[in-house]
């Protein structure tokens, strides 16, 4: 396990735009069914094998869907919300605009073309909310300002709590990245099968 110091957001929308999940641990903790940005894997959601790839990672099921986590103000543009404003605590699960632009993100896709949405503005988890834009920002931006988001636990566990419960879950898991985001450091433990 090595610690990396003065990360940046980039440094994490490399991490991601590279294929790679990363487990975000900052503010305090979250309790109830949902990640919403405390305590939370986040990954690409344009990855064609994502939801695979994440199940492995967390060992659970391999059909279990995932969420995604957009920008407020993009919400309506990409996704039918059905006379929805927001949805802050990822409650609704709403089908995309367009099907075609279902092929942009299938890793938080459910095979009707609905997605589980957690809408996110600034003011409610800036870190959270800044990581996506730039994430959105990083590429081309032919996709959703969203990232794939799913609770930071592994199977059978409840949602991580503590730090030292963050550093178990990396050294139980394939799960190699740590963000830290108040400290500005990433922990890495090297432990892919």
């Amino acid at each position: 396990m090595k610690t990396i110091k003065n990360i940046t957001t980039q440094d994490i929308v490399g991490l991601l735009t590279s294929n790679a999940a990363v487990a975000l641990f900052q503010g305090e903790a979250e309790a109830g069914p949902r990640a919403l940005g405390n305590r939370s894997i986040v990954f690409d959601p344009r990855l064609a094998h994502g939801q695979a790839y994440i199940n492995k990672l967390k060992k659970r099921e391999s059909w279990r869907p995932f969420a995604g986590t957009i920008l407020k103000e993009y919400a309506a543009e990409w996704f039918d919300m059905q006379g929805i404003e927001d949805s802050p605590w990822m409650s609704y699960a709403v089908s995309i605009k367009n099907e075609s632009d279902a092929e942009l993100i299938p890793a938080i896709m459910h095979e009707d073309n609905t997605c589980r949405i957690q809408t996110l503005e600034r003011e409610q988890n800036p870190v959270f909310y800044d990581l996506i834009h730039e994430f959105w920002n990083s590429e081309d931006a032919d996709f959703p300002p969203i990232l794939g988001n799913t609770s930071f636990n592994l199977a059978g566990e409840p949602l991580v709590h503590t730090i030292e419960d963050a550093i178990k879950s990396l050294e139980n898991s394939d799960l190699e990245y740590l963000w830290l985001p108040e400290n500005k450091e990433l922990i890495v433990v090297s432990n892919v099968s």
